[in-house]
């Protein structure tokens, strides 16, 4: 008798979650759309499809027909929802806990350090010949602005007890630095070298705040801190 392989739970979920990822980051898109970029047949798409709206992964929208007003059958689309958005997010998340873990198993503490501060080189980079031209003033609007552009939900704002605040509403790795401090103290590190100010964190939703709060001294403060330094370097 010949042996008909049966599909394994783990190769559905393989399968399924690359369904959701094409959602993620090509729709809203048909299913027929979805079967011909993963040669699936229309059952095994609606199958996944399915189970991702009973998840509530996804959600369904319907678009008229181009070109016709009133005429033709509306098009079903499947979009990602926050849920399902919010779901990568965090497998991305749990993925670099496990990656830090193992960095620090094998290499080290000081290991997980450098890679920190690797991580946010590539911010210092970009952003370090744009601070020199953007006026003291502007300079954490201009920050949150380019956090905001990274999945941060940045917001800038005057601090009541002097200088700005810097919010940060979503953080994606917030599970590794609630393990990895060094994830949260390499950013702080660069937010300071960034804005030519002393800051300091407040609140991080890796500790279980809502929102990632950093105080930013006024420029007057940084600019006195430089010339202390300054003097003495020179002794």
């Amino acid at each position: 008798m010949k042996h008909v392989p049966t599909i394994e739970p783990g190769s559905e979920r393989s399968t399924r979650a690359r369904v959701a990822r094409l959602i993620l980051e090509h729709g809203p898109v048909a299913a027929a759309a979805l079967g011909e970029r993963l040669g699936l047949t229309p059952a095994a798409v609606r199958r996944h499809l399915d189970a991702l709206l009973a998840d509530g992964m996804i959600e369904p929208r319907t678009v008229g027909p181009r070109g016709q007003r009133g005429r033709g059958r509306p098009a079903k689309l499947f979009a990602i929802t926050d849920a399902g958005r919010s779901a990568f997010e965090h497998a991305y998340d749990d993925l670099a806990g496990s990656a830090l873990r193992f960095l620090a198993e094998r290499m080290g503490e000081e290991a997980v350090a450098d890679f920190a501060r690797a991580q946010v080189s590539g911010l210092l980079r970009r952003l370090e010949p744009v601070m020199r031209t953007v006026p003291a003033d502007q300079r954490v609007e201009v920050l949150a602005q380019a956090l905001s552009a990274e999945g941060y939900a940045a917001s800038a704002s005057k601090a009541k007890s002097g200088g700005d605040q810097l919010c940060q509403h979503h953080c994606p790795v917030a599970h590794a630095a609630a393990e990895f401090p060094q994830l949260c103290e390499a950013e702080t590190e660069a937010f300071a070298r960034l804005l030519g100010t002393p800051v300091q964190r407040l609140a991080t939703i890796a500790h279980g705040d809502g929102v990632c709060t950093t105080h930013v001294s006024p420029q007057s403060l940084g600019e006195t801190a430089h010339r202390d330094t300054s003097k003495e370097t020179g002794r």
